[in-house]
């Protein structure tokens, strides 16, 4: 591969992607819409007689970058994941957390066999499995702007948005693994078991490595080998992850994220780590799904597949986690707030999706969906937050 036929379509990607972000960001929708959007359209470009920009080669470097972009993004993810917050909320956020995993995931899967997508079980469950994921960077913003943040409510969600996201890769891992090792009940027993094995490797390695990074954070506090060697362990993970234990390498990452987090360097740690993510790895992946997103083979038994399929993923949040908050004895407001803030979906989501697509156990076809449900989502659920404290300062 020539490196140089990565040059243009990169450049154009960064910029369209930040100009795209800035003007989404006025109307309140986070900067991953943006860049799926310069995708979509820079995609478009592939359809001009003998264009020069979006060549095989082209598409073979983003690729490349794509992948090292999805285990930076999910190692962030990690990183930010705050383990001690779900020891203050407790019982109810695991309960609202298993609700909001189990409702979309089923009724995602109850739509997918509903329209046949593939006659296979396991590839109609991953469809379900996309919808698990929640990202509550708007809701968090949203809650901010109330000053509602550190409220019940707004503890609940988050941690329950934590929860849901070590779930939801969990079930990708086992997902994708099931889908490569496709035997019987055998290669499901090791497929559980591998999964099993990683997580105590990680747990017995991870917590030396976490004495090693106390070491070096009070030997060297603020020192750039600290944010270095987190990379390290990064891509290690993500490696070993796949190459030893069949777990799909974004867990890897997301688990060393969660190994490296909760210490007094993991916010310096995750600032330098996110300006070389966001500002070429991360604008790269996102605006790839965009440019290798097909509108070719829509029809309209796929409209109407996608159209319920966001259904699903929306109302299955609101249902699952606001009548599970009801259970759990919250009011009726603030269940309803529970639901809402759980129902937006952003990286995550998109991530499991492409992870399927990359692994062969769904089509593209599905992925202008995930970006309408991330664009209503992201509307909705400030609007309709901000109309339910409205309604309660009024009383």
């Amino acid at each position: 591969m020539n490196y140089d036929a990565v040059l243009l379509p990169l450049a154009i990607i960064l910029l369209l992607s930040k100009f795209l972000s800035k003007l989404g960001a006025k109307f309140g929708l986070p900067n991953v819409v943006g860049m799926l959007l310069a995708g979509v359209l820079i995609g478009f470009v592939q359809y001009i007689p003998n264009q020069q920009i979006i060549t095989a080669p082209a598409m073979e470097g983003l690729g490349f970058l794509a992948k090292i972009g999805v285990i930076l993004i999910m190692f962030s993810a990690g990183l930010c994941t705050d383990l001690e917050s779900i020891k203050e909320v407790g019982k109810p956020a695991v309960f609202i957390t298993l609700a909001g995993v189990i409702v979309p995931m089923g009724l995602g899967l109850l739509v997918a066999l509903s329209f046949s997508m593939s006659g296979n079980f396991l590839t109609d469950l991953f469809y379900g499995v996309i919808l698990t994921a929640t990202s509550v960077s708007v809701t968090v913003a949203t809650l901010k702007e109330l000053g509602k943040l550190n409220s019940k409510v707004g503890n609940t969600i988050i941690t329950a948005a934590i929860l849901d996201d070590i779930i939801g890769v969990v079930v990708l891992s086992v997902a994708v693994s099931l889908n490569s090792n496709k035997s019987g009940n055998a290669d499901f027993v090791k497929v559980i078991f591998l999964t099993l094995a990683f997580f105590v490797c990680a747990v017995i390695f991870g917590f030396i490595i976490k004495k090693i990074f106390i070491w070096l954070s009070n030997t060297f506090p603020h020192h750039r080998l600290i944010p270095i060697y987190s990379l390290a362990v990064c891509f290690f993970f993500s490696y070993a992850s796949e190459r030893f234990f069949g777990v799909a390498d974004i867990t890897g990452a997301f688990v060393a994220g969660l190994v490296l987090s909760g210490s007094k360097e993991t916010h310096y740690v995750d600032r330098r780590s996110d300006i070389m993510t966001y500002m070429i790895f991360s604008p790269v992946f996102f605006a790839n799904i965009g440019i290798t997103t097909k509108f070719s083979g829509i029809n309209s038994n796929i409209i109407l597949f996608g159209t319920l399929f966001i259904l699903a993923g929306i109302l299955g949040k609101i249902i699952g986690c606001a009548g599970t908050s009801l259970i759990c004895k919250f009011g009726a407001r603030d269940s309803l707030k529970v639901g809402v803030g759980m129902m937006a979906r952003a990286e995550v989501a998109l991530v499991c999706a492409q992870k399927g697509v990359d692994a062969g156990i769904i089509k593209s076809d599905i992925m202008p969906f995930i970006l309408i449900m991330i664009i209503l989502s992201s509307f909705a659920t400030p609007i309709i937050l901000k109309a339910l404290y409205k309604k309660e300062t009024v009383k």
